[in-house]
């Protein structure tokens, strides 16, 4: 595992990080911002959707060259947000909703290239963006265990941790899922 430190915000950088790796079998979208708001300054919502959706587009551009060659996968860490809004966060959570979609826009889009691509639904970690919130978080490499579990089972959508793990069921037998399904048809398959 290499991680890469980069603003997902800076082509160049992007470009640089892409341009140093030759060989690529999974491709962790982890970066992203969650700043309290009330939805009363739209620059807050630009900025959780350049990075916490565009950043994590255009990184995934930039490395589908290698997945696509390793017939890898993309992993983006999305939140419980992105299904309900939290009403604290809800520029982060429009964000994570429209990272959602872009999830299962690229899964439908890149799987005759051979590339899976999972959304992970996390609840609270004990990270930096959420410190000094009172409630209870899961451990850093308790949910990327979670993560790997669920990749290692092919599961489209992972739920890896304490908080995300109820809603798992729901999610993968409700209507969102299901819809998921049913446009992803819509999608020629690819001509050999």
């Amino acid at each position: 595992m290499t991680p890469l430190v980069l603003d997902v915000t800076d082509t160049a950088q992007i470009a640089r990080a892409a341009g140093a790796v030759e060989n690529l079998d999974v491709l962790i979208n982890n970066a992203g911002i969650a700043i309290y708001d009330d939805l009363s300054h739209p620059e807050v919502i630009e900025q959780h959707m350049a990075v916490n959706v565009f950043g994590t587009l255009k990184v995934t551009r930039a490395f589908l060259p290698q997945l696509v060659r390793a017939k890898g996968a993309i992993v983006n860490n999305l939140s419980l947000a992105a299904i309900a809004s939290l009403p604290m966060i809800p520029a982060y959570s429009i964000s994570k909703a429209a990272g959602s979609n872009m999830t299962q826009s690229l899964r439908t889009l890149l799987k005759s290239q051979g590339v899976t691509v999972h959304g992970v639904f996390l609840g609270p970690i004990d990270t930096d963006m959420n410190r000094g919130l009172e409630i209870p978080k899961a451990p850093p490499a308790a949910a990327a265990q979670g993560i790997f579990d669920g990749l290692e089972k092919g599961e489209e959508d992972i739920f890896p941790d304490p908080a995300s793990l109820p809603a798992a069921e729901g999610w993968r037998a409700g209507i969102t899922k299901g819809l998921e399904r049913e446009f992803a048809a819509f999608v020629p398959p690819a001509v050999a």
